[in-house]
């Protein structure tokens, strides 16, 4: 996850635990208007957690800039530890209204606020005025997070997955790190050769709890050239050849080859953990999970590169894509949304400032050089303006993403209800990951009735 890249489960610590309570979360819009001096207040969440010391840091030095360009506006931080990485946690935050005035969520996450009734219309105020590089956000992202033609989110990041690997353990296991697997059948032959190096490493590591089980299945199934749902959204349409091929490569690596560790149920803090000690040989995941590696579990990202997602037989059909922004809490005040904007595009969309300031990473030793986020649109000003910061300041080998840069693998978008979902095939993957005797059939038919119940009950 970036810092926050995008929510996944993870262990940070609760807004407790950093001398903040629930209640920081609820603001209401007479009390964050009546600042001294007619100053505008806006409460933003997602701000990095106590044991983020530097990444905590550079965000209030970030709050502290911005005010001091923007004397009329206050900006409150609030950190809710798991809220922005895990989706029972924001859910729950939803629906109780305890979200801060700007709110992140998955790009997955609209039908649910929209459903909530807790998210503004922000269609009016997201402009060039409001936001300079607005013209240069891919429109694609912007058409994530509409409905009906009305925009209730602005993008702050956007990623895909390919396969994640560690260079050490690929030359410690005889493998050259320069030619990585490119089907599934190469990823369990290399799986096969790293976990026999012992220690407790594992080959190949996987998801299956905290949504981010399905998250994978999913990115699994579209490279297999797959789908989650029919065309139209309204059936399942997992339980079949390609669902079960996936299912089975991971049974067969878990207990065939005894490539995966005994250790599963993993969430995304876990597995990352694991990677960040030497412990995973190869995982899925985007560009910027060597990033979390580095800054959140005090890995090396010279150990990691990546390459495209393998397919069943050569290179995937597809790939998952998705991200994240921040959505606007109903009942702002113009004023509220308008300072809203001006802080998300100064700290997620503009070159050289907020996650954008590479010349502040480079020297703090997070990764610089990733490709991600990719937020503007390709050829526009800004995306040329990122472009060539990161280049100026990368500390990264960019020549450890070169085979993902170099072998694009078309991207397709999270399925509708795609949390909800992700929940639902948990169940399949773990199952496959904990029991030898896994019925891998009955799996995906009972994922099969459950997800149609939940599309049917919301038709």
């Amino acid at each position: 996850m970036s810092v926050p890249q995008y929510r996944k489960a993870a262990a940070l610590a609760l807004a407790a635990g950093l001398g903040l309570t629930l209640a920081a979360c609820s603001t209401k819009s007479d009390d964050a208007t009546s600042a001294a001096g007619g100053k505008v207040t806006i409460t933003v969440d997602c701000q990095p957690v106590g044991s983020q010391k530097e990444l905590l840091k550079n965000w209030n030095d970030d709050v502290a800039e911005f005010q001091r360009q923007n004397p009329d506006i206050v900006v409150r931080s609030v950190s809710v530890g798991e809220q922005c990485n895990n989706p029972p946690d924001f859910t729950a935050r939803l629906a109780g209204g305890t979200v801060t005035d700007l709110f992140y969520g998955y790009m997955t996450d609209l039908q649910q606020v929209l459903d909530s009734g807790q998210a503004m219309d922000i269609t009016e105020y997201a402009n060039k005025d409001t936001i300079p590089t607005w013209d240069s956000v891919d429109p694609a992202l912007k058409e994530v997070f509409s409905d009906g033609g009305k925009l209730y989110a602005v993008p702050a990041k956007n990623y895909s997955m390919g396969l994640v690997y560690n260079k050490v353990l690929f030359q410690q296991a005889g493998l050259d790190p320069n030619t990585p697997p490119k089907a599934w059948p190469e990823v369990r032959a290399a799986a096969k050769k790293i976990s026999a190096l012992g220690n407790g490493i594992a080959g190949y590591s996987e998801y299956s709890a905290g949504n981010t089980g399905g998250w994978h299945f999913t990115s699994l199934l579209y490279s297999q050239g797959g789908q989650v749902l029919t065309e139209d959204g309204k059936k399942a349409d997992f339980n079949n050849a390609m669902g079960r091929q996936v299912l089975q490569n991971l049974k067969d690596m878990r207990y065939g080859d005894n490539s995966m560790g005994s250790r599963q149920l993993l969430q995304w803090g876990d597995l990352l953990t694991n990677a960040a000690a030497g412990k995973v040989g190869m995982f899925i995941g985007a560009p910027d999970a060597t990033q979390a590696i580095v800054s959140q579990f005090q890995g090396k990202f010279q150990d990691w590169a990546m390459a495209p997602l393998p397919g069943q037989d050569g290179p995937a059909k597809a790939t998952l894509g998705g991200g994240e922004g921040y959505f606007f809490k109903k009942g702002l005040s113009p004023e509220q949304v308008k300072a809203g904007l001006k802080w998300i595009a100064y700290q997620k969309l503009t070159p050289g400032k907020g996650q954008f300031d590479y010349v502040r990473a480079k020297p703090q030793n997070y990764p610089v050089g990733l490709p991600q986020p990719l937020l503007f649109a390709n050829g526009s000003d800004a995306q040329k303006q990122e472009l060539e910061l990161r280049k100026a300041n990368a500390n990264v080998d960019t020549a450890n993403f070169a085979l993902f840069e170099a072998g694009p693998v078309p991207i397709k978008g999270e399925p509708r209800n795609a949390q909800a979902i992700y929940a639902v095939l948990d169940a399949a993957m773990s199952g496959v990951l904990t029991n030898p005797n896994a019925n891998i059939d009955a799996l995906l038919k009972t994922a099969e009735d459950k997800v149609n119940k939940l599309l049917a009950a919301e038709s």
